[in-house]
């Protein structure tokens, strides 16, 4: 995986495309993250996996600027990012499809993916894009003129990625996107996540299908009770003792 580095006092360090360094996120007087660090390589796809409840979905709007961090820190292209707001992180090129999709749904599929291409970043080749995201998904150029309400829950999941793809992500982040789609669609989703990271997308997936996630991912890490208790390559995850037992019911 592709690496830079900066030089402070003479000495090289590592700067990763996202670091996360010991945050802590909490509402009133309830930690909801805890002292939680990662770290995403350009170029990969990162698995965050762990019960409901166990902070993921805050996690990633702390990246997202959703929410800001009570303490640590947080870095993008070796920017400190855990004091901008949103659409400032959006316009560095790192973009979230939340859990539930958040469509227009009185809006045409077309008139969706248009409107993912308001910001400036990626405003000037809307055309450009929006031809590039439905050769990626086909299925969405055969429903272009269909209002989004009408599509499956599939066929939304996939407009509410692409409508993100209209925005020329470097780094996308998906929470649950599998969440409610029929074993089939889950498949091809996840075979869609792995075109569109070949395309030089970063990725960083949270994800309830945890075998499939693990199997996809460079890394993955297990967040639990606000708190990250694994780090590992994907694949070797799935060898855990821990996660078979916690997560695949082995």
């Amino acid at each position: 995986m592709k690496r830079s580095w900066m030089l402070i006092s003479g000495k090289r360090r590592q700067v990763f495309m996202l670091e996360v360094k010991g945050i802590t996120v909490s509402y009133y007087d309830f930690h909801i993250l805890c002292d939680v660090s990662l770290s995403v390589d350009e170029g990969q796809i990162v698995a965050m996996v762990g019960p409901n409840g166990a902070g993921k979905t805050t996690l990633m709007h702390a990246v997202s600027g959703l929410v800001h961090p009570s303490s640590g820190s947080m870095e993008f292209l070796g920017k400190r990012i855990d004091e901008l707001s949103p659409p400032e992180i959006l316009e560095m090129g790192l973009i979230q499809v939340p859990e539930g999709r958040h469509l227009f749904p009185d809006m045409t599929v077309k008139e969706n993916l248009e409107l993912g291409a308001y910001a400036r970043r990626a405003r000037e080749k809307r055309e450009e894009t929006l031809k590039i995201v439905l050769d990626v998904f086909p299925i969405l150029e055969e429903r272009r003129r269909q209002l989004a309400r009408t599509l499956s829950g599939g066929e939304q999941q996939m407009l509410a990625i692409a409508r993100a793809l209209m925005l020329r992500p470097i780094f996308l982040i998906l929470d649950e996107p599998s969440l409610g789609l029929a074993p089939q669609m889950v498949l091809h989703l996840f075979d869609v996540v792995k075109r569109v990271n070949k395309e030089g997308v970063t990725v960083l997936l949270v994800e309830q299908n945890v075998r499939q996630a693990l199997a996809l991912a460079h890394k993955g890490y297990v967040l639990e009770t606000g708190k990250i208790i694994l780090e590992d390559e994907g694949k070797r995850l799935l060898e855990n003792e821990q996660v078979k037992k916690a997560y695949l019911g082995m």
